[in-house]
């Protein structure tokens, strides 16, 4: 699938479109923050405190975006993009290394995903 942003329609559309763009970065840099606190919390690099605030900011941010996606009538549009981000994001990272240099990775020139959505 692929998603486009409407630029020489409506202001309506255009907005939508930009706004689905916009959440679905901001949704992506959420799973990399996700990823950093799991990081750290595993680490032990926080303590108890701010194992807690750190989840509940989170779950702030997914709700808001959550919100936002449902008030908007964008959450189909935004799957869309960060589906199209997303492997935009594995083919560049796999252009960067060739089967041999992954470790578990064959000669089939298999391209597992990297990302979870």
């Amino acid at each position: 699938m692929t998603s486009t942003i409407d630029l020489d329609g409506d202001g309506e559309n255009m907005r939508a479109g930009l706004l689905s763009l916009v959440l679905a970065i901001v949704e992506i840099l959420e799973d990399s923050l996700e990823r950093e606190a799991l990081r750290r919390m595993e680490s032990g690099q926080l303590d108890d405190d701010e194992i807690e605030r750190l989840g509940q900011q989170l779950a702030r941010l997914e709700a808001e975006i959550e919100r936002l996606e449902r008030e908007e009538g964008i959450e189909e549009d935004v799957a869309g993009l960060r589906s199209d981000l997303d492997s935009l994001i594995d083919d560049a990272i796999w252009d960067l290394f060739d089967d041999d240099a992954v470790p578990g990775v064959g000669t089939d020139g298999g391209k597992p995903g990297m990302t979870d959505r």
